[in-house]
């Protein structure tokens, strides 16, 4: 049988549901090997799925471990995703304005694995906070203060994390059908009515190209027809980092900024108002100008950054204590001129080799360590302007590529 359904995706011929169901089921009761997966999904990248294959892969998926239910939380529950990107803390911003605006909030984000970080990880480098909570302290949780920002259980998708860990070691992590049975099923297992998914695209993102993120985009949606599930997309950039910061407690602290509106029409403030209005709009059946409406209020009037405080405290974060590397190092402009380019994934591999990221899953990371970008995209500088800020491990400074600004 395992011969039988390699031949066939190797050809690119279509698997039936009972092929895929038995093949990945081995997989994760351990009959198929690693190389074996491996392969199949090479030839998955290479050949693609049939949008059949890709509902039935995704039905695999959520079969193979629990399907969360929360009947006992009023209003509707919406859901947001990001496929990932270099300096992405917008569960961290967009999760406390929703809540704050009447929409209930139960996010099971992940860790970061290579150049795209995690929230989870960004939360940890909050002292004291938790990020495993249960079922009962999930809905206690959300009924008293409206949101919940954990992990993801290991009971919830089991086969994906399985898969996914097996997808990056063999170079088909973007792979379109395996990247779309992936979020679905993570999403509709953890119980979300409505989900909206930043597609982000360029040379930090998964996905290459806007292209690509329009092929991901409509998939998304059918599978979420499937399950009754309403779901939106937005599509957006990666090819400069979003915000000033990229580490852990970096993020944090610019995410707290933002809530206080200390950060005014940059990319990342202007892609957090879009995505909290449209789960505003989602979640309680409102124009999406009505909804932003409440982003600038929430914003203004100071509930959005206390939803954000009543998060750490209630999962016994001490926000007090949220600290960063003393030890610093200047990128300073070798020219005059404009920044024409800021390179995404040149950041993320300076920040990575500070300590920020992990490249293997059990990888220790350095929650104090980051790249602060001091200029953005489009900013006027003069020759030996601080650029940018590096937050390092020690006292010791490093050699720096001139790989990031281009500045014209």
């Amino acid at each position: 049988m395992i011969n039988d359904v390699l031949n066939k995706k190797r050809l690119g011929l279509e698997l039936s549901y009972v092929e895929i169901r038995d093949f990945f089921n081995g997989f994760l009761a351990g009959s198929v090997e690693d190389y074996q997966m491996s392969s199949l999904l090479m030839a998955i990248c290479i050949n693609g799925m049939s949008e059949e294959e890709v509902f039935a892969l995704t039905k695999v998926f959520i079969d193979s471990g629990d399907i969360l239910e929360w009947d006992n939380i009023s209003g509707i529950k919406v859901d947001k995703h990001s496929t990932g990107g270099v300096g992405d803390k917008t569960t961290l911003i967009v999760g406390p304005i929703v809540a704050a605006c009447g929409v209930p909030v139960v996010k099971m984000s992940g860790r970061g694995l290579g150049y795209t970080g995690g929230t989870i990880d960004k939360l940890e480098s909050i002292p004291g906070y938790r990020v495993d909570l249960n079922e009962e302290e999930i809905l206690s949780q959300v009924k008293n203060i409206g949101i919940v920002i954990t992990s993801q259980t290991a009971d919830l998708a089991p086969m994906d994390k399985m898969v996914y860990a097996l997808r990056d070691v063999s170079g088909t992590v973007s792979s379109i059908p395996l990247i779309a049975s992936s979020i679905m099923s993570k999403k509709i297992a953890s119980g979300a009515d409505k989900i909206i998914i930043d597609i982000k695209f360029g040379r930090g993102a998964l996905l290459p190209n806007i292209n690509a993120a329009r092929k991901l985009s409509p998939l998304l949606k059918k599978i979420g027809k499937i399950y009754n599930r309403e779901v939106k997309t937005i599509i957006s950039p990666m090819d400069i980092p979003l915000g000033h910061n990229i580490g852990n407690s970096l993020e944090v602290m610019e995410a707290m900024d933002v809530l206080q509106g200390k950060e005014v029409n940059n990319s990342l403030v202007d892609l957090c108002y879009d995505l909290a209005s449209e789960m505003i709009s989602m979640g309680l059946n409102i124009s999406k100008k009505e909804a932003m409406d409440m982003v600038y209020k929430v914003i203004e009037n100071g509930e959005a950054y206390q939803k954000f405080l009543d998060l750490i405290k209630a999962q016994g974060g001490k926000i007090e204590k949220l600290q960063v590397s003393t030890f610093k190092q200047n990128i300073r402009a070798n020219k005059s001129g404009i920044i024409k380019d800021i390179n995404a994934i040149n950041v993320a591999k300076l920040s990575m080799s500070l300590g920020a990221g992990r490249e293997n899953e059990d990888d220790l990371i350095n929650y104090d360590v980051g790249v602060r970008l001091e200029k953005l995209y489009g900013d006027h500088v003069k020759k030996g302007d601080i650029l940018a800020t590096l937050y390092l491990p020690s006292a010791k400074k490093i050699k720096v590529e001139d790989n990031i600004f281009v500045i014209n």
